[in-house]
């Protein structure tokens, strides 16, 4: 694993506790998302196909790619996105479920898509070396994963310097009512495969992810598009303890960044 990783990831813990004490979870964890979409790769595309599409279609169109250029998608699924890619590029999928990879596969093939490669993988571990792809994206992804700190870090640290990372994800909803209805199907995330109670603000400022760009996608604008410049320059100066404060401004900066996104 790549030195930024590691240098990163040491107080990656510390910032992931944080988020799920905060979301009372100790509800995901990769066994419960595993058997989450072993049940829903039989009907994932018939249930969230067309209403997540716009958001695919949403990030896909924002993101700028150059011919030849090299796209990472964490937790593709059944590559319902796939097909939406320009073929004059290089596309790695990875995601953690069998299930729903061999659907992929079997889109690749019908399809057509050489110019994909698919692969079963932690995104919060992964075997890529640094600076592998010009951008990453994560769609309906950081509510799922154990750890969201350890994989944006893990995102980051796979993306070259100067390069983009791209989230499509719900978040914890700003009304009140709605949001107390999250709150009370929360205990069920296990058995969802996703936290409904996932918050914007402490995703960004614990994973310290440097927003340039915030737009509402899908149904009534339910789910939000996030744009990130890939700051592992910044994420560089949390390797020694006298800059720990570096760390926390660089939170402090991503919170108020999207805060004015926001206004």
């Amino acid at each position: 694993m790549g030195s930024i990783s590691k240098s990163v990831y040491s107080g990656g813990k510390v910032r992931n506790r944080r988020l799920k004490r905060r979301e009372g979870e100790g509800s995901v964890n990769i066994e419960s998302i595993r058997k989450a979409y072993r049940r829903y790769a039989s009907f994932y595309d018939f249930s969230f196909g067309s209403i997540f599409e716009p958001g695919r279609e949403a990030v896909i169109r924002r993101m700028k790619f150059a011919p030849g250029c090299s796209v990472l998608e964490v937790g593709v699924g059944t590559g319902l996105s796939l097909p939406l890619y320009p073929r004059n590029i290089s596309v790695t999928g990875i995601d953690i479920s069998e299930e729903m990879l061999e659907k992929a596969r079997q889109r690749r093939r019908r399809e057509g898509l050489m110019h994909v490669s698919l692969h079963c993988m932690d995104a919060e571990n992964m075997t890529y070396p640094d600076d592998s792809f010009d951008a990453v994206v994560a769609m309906y992804v950081v509510s799922v994963v154990p750890n969201p700190c350890r994989l944006v870090d893990e995102m980051r640290r796979v993306c070259r310097p100067g390069g983009e990372l791209y989230f499509v994800n719900h978040f914890q909803h700003e009304h009140p009512f709605v949001c107390g209805m999250e709150r009370m199907i929360s205990p069920l995330s296990r058995l969802l495969g996703f936290r409904p109670d996932f918050s914007l603000c402490q995703f960004v400022r614990e994973a310290r992810i440097d927003v340039v760009d915030r737009s509402p996608v899908n149904l009534c604008g339910y789910w939000t598009m996030l744009t990130a410049r890939n700051n592992k320059a910044e994420m560089c100066l949390c390797k020694t303890p006298p800059l720990a404060s570096s760390s926390l401004a660089s939170g402090a900066a991503a919170s108020a960044g999207l805060q004015a996104l926001i206004e």
